[in-house]
């Protein structure tokens, strides 16, 4: 008997029980999430940022909420890769049985990205890589290389001999031609993208006159980063070929198809699981009920399916 699901989707090759992703940063590593919810009936998981070296991150406070989402600087603090491989990953690897896990990749220089993928590889349990090469929260390691057309093929080429497994490039949505860029990643040898990071901003305390996190500016997230990351995953549809996830102000089914119908095959939620982890099953079922009511036998047959006006 058929154990696939209205909402299942094939990726690359690789079947995910359900669209549904929790984007990088939002889950840590799995283990904070572990007795909260059922981490195993998410489609996935993107992981924390993993660097070659650990990183602090920047000073507090890192993240403050504001009336349109929250701000936030964290500065990509991780325990480093050493860490990641003989702790974190195991314990993925003994506690998800059907949820997919990608590894989000930072680095300081082409090499350090290619070297945290050659360092993980050995281990089963990912299914692929998101290379961050957008951030605006960090002074290096990230902005440069999505902006440059040279520095992302160099990183993507090195990443791509590095591995067989799946590689996702996300990518900024300050960029002015994100389709192009998108072009070039896809050239380089990525098999998909992620779009969209975090928009940099600056929130400030009136009392004290001051930023309201400790780095100043930051990435802003929230509701108010949907329409954006819609119109970016439909301009990426339009340029390349490739599975996109879809991320950016995701908090409810509504907005997880929005995602689909521009042409996402995966949707990540961020801001909304930090504040409820409940609502990513909550996304789920509310897709499930969705192509019941709509009598749609796989959530494929909306993937791109965007009637854009003549």
């Amino acid at each position: 008997m058929s154990t696939v699901t209205p909402l299942a989707v094939t990726v690359a090759g690789t079947v995910f029980q359900n669209p549904l992703l929790l984007a990088a940063g939002t889950a840590d590593y799995g283990q904070t999430l572990d007795g909260v919810i059922d981490i195993d009936a998410l489609g996935g998981l993107v992981t924390k940022a993993v660097s070659v070296e650990p990183r602090t991150g920047n000073r507090a406070p890192r993240v403050a909420e504001f009336s349109g989402g929250m701000i936030n600087a964290v500065g990509l603090a991780n325990p480093g890769v050493e860490v990641v491989d003989r702790d974190k990953l195991p314990w993925l690897s003994h506690r998800l049985t059907r949820a997919r896990v990608l590894v989000n990749v930072i680095g300081n220089s082409v090499a350090d990205f290619a070297s945290v993928i050659e360092t993980l590889d050995h281990h089963d349990i990912i299914t692929g890589y998101e290379l961050n090469v957008s951030c605006p929260n960090v002074k290096a390691g990230g902005l440069e290389f999505g902006a440059d057309a040279d520095a992302l093929h160099a990183l993507v080429t090195r990443a791509r001999a590095a591995t067989r497994r799946t590689l996702f490039v996300k990518l900024s949505p300050t960029l002015p031609r994100i389709g192009e860029t998108a072009s070039a990643a896809v050239a380089a040898g990525a098999d998909g993208i992620t779009v969209i990071n975090t928009i940099p901003g600056l929130v400030i305390d009136v009392d004290r006159r001051a930023p309201k996190i400790g780095f100043g500016s930051g990435g802003v997230s929230g509701p108010g980063l949907l329409p954006v990351g819609v119109l970016a995953t439909w301009r990426v549809r339009n340029a390349v070929n490739v599975p996109i996830i879809g991320v950016g102000g995701v908090s409810s089914a509504d907005d997880a198809l929005q995602y689909l119908m521009a042409g996402a095959s995966l949707v990540g939620m961020g801001t909304a699981a930090m504040r409820d982890p409940r609502a990513a099953l909550r996304v789920i079922r509310g897709l499930n009920d969705w192509c019941a009511k709509h009598r749609i036998p796989s959530i494929t047959d909306i993937i791109g399916t965007l009637e854009w006006p003549a």
